[in-house]
């Protein structure tokens, strides 16, 4: 049995004169997540269709849960998952009835179909709503269905192409807290998402594509450390008091600081004892903080980074 949920090596897809994948690599291990990062038209969706089978490649190879994606394409169906921006549930019938469905379509006997679904709609918190037309359904309510029916054949593998696009705060939350306990479970997760501190959240590494090609992989710690390092932020007690503690922070730092949004001063530096020593100044000069922290970039910042440089790179 393969270590990896999934895995491509130089994966190539044209469309005529377009090169939408230009040798790809990327790879999850089994019960982990995979966040793919790109700009729109980076080829995060040419990826899932090929590893789910809807596409073949030019070049390279792919395999999920050890087999090839094109010598062995049906084997590859019967242990994976995709759900994709838009729910497929039909509005008509009944969440209990649309899971049942999906378990008869996948030759579960009747009786099973309708233990699952009973499951499913349980796990999900759906058992109140189960009976009732999905056409009455929130939205939260309807992706957490489309949700539960990828999973109705138990899949060793999901596909989420951006599954949180529309979901307000609350119910994106509750969508990942059920990803999390689907890789507790041991299902492998491969996520598009647009929203970076979804990648950040659920992500046990990440890949990020740009035209086609790969431009930088790692945990997401990794990646913001690869870009920039640490940074001081501080919000002090007395504003009165920013002269002073902006005059620490250059001499600390070796540069001035900026001011950002919440009257923040902050300043990148190059370690640790960097907030050690600005503490110990601060005190010596009885400088009240509310609040002092030292933070990596965020994910936004490392995408951006990496994409700004990949489009200089292209020019």
């Amino acid at each position: 049995m393969s270590e990896h949920g999934f895995e491509a090596e130089g994966l190539v897809r044209r469309f005529g004169g377009t090169t939408a994948l230009d040798g790809v690599d990327l790879a999850a291990g089994r019960g982990r997540v995979l966040g793919l990062l790109g700009p729109n038209g980076a080829g995060k969706t040419t990826v899932i269709r090929i590893l789910a089978t809807l596409l073949r490649p030019d070049a390279g190879r792919a395999a999920v849960a050890g087999f090839d994606v094109v010598r062995h394409p049906a084997r590859v169906r019967e242990r994976i998952a995709l759900s994709g921006q838009h729910t497929s549930v039909d509005e008509e019938l009944t969440g209990r009835a649309n899971l049942t469905m999906i378990g008869r379509l996948l030759d579960l006997p009747r009786r099973r179909a309708e233990e699952r679904a009973g499951e499913l709609l349980g796990r999900f918190g759906l058992e109140d709503a189960a009976n009732r037309p999905v056409a009455g359904y929130s939205g939260g309510m309807r992706r957490r269905l489309d949700l539960a029916a990828s999973l109705v054949g138990r899949p060793e593998v999901l596909f989420l192409d951006e599954p949180s696009v529309g979901l307000d705060p609350g119910k994106r939350d509750e969508l990942w807290q059920l990803i999390r306990g689907l890789a507790a479970d041991g299902v492998t997760v491969l996520l598009t998402t647009q929203y970076l501190e979804e990648a950040d959240a659920l992500a046990d590494e990440i890949t990020v594509i740009d035209g086609g090609r790969v431009v930088a992989a790692g945990p997401p710690a990794e990646l913001k450390r690869r870009i920039g390092g640490h940074t001081i932020a501080v919000r002090l007690d007395d504003p009165a008091d920013a002269g002073r503690a902006a005059a620490i922070l250059a001499a600390v730092a070796g540069r001035a600081p900026e001011l950002a949004a919440r009257a923040e001063l902050v300043v990148p530096v190059t370690g640790d004892d960097a907030l050690y020593e600005t503490t110990a100044r601060f005190r010596e000069e009885r400088i009240g903080v509310a609040e002092l922290s030292l933070r990596l970039p965020s994910l936004d910042e490392v995408f951006h980074a990496l994409t700004d440089d990949s489009a200089k790179a292209a020019r």
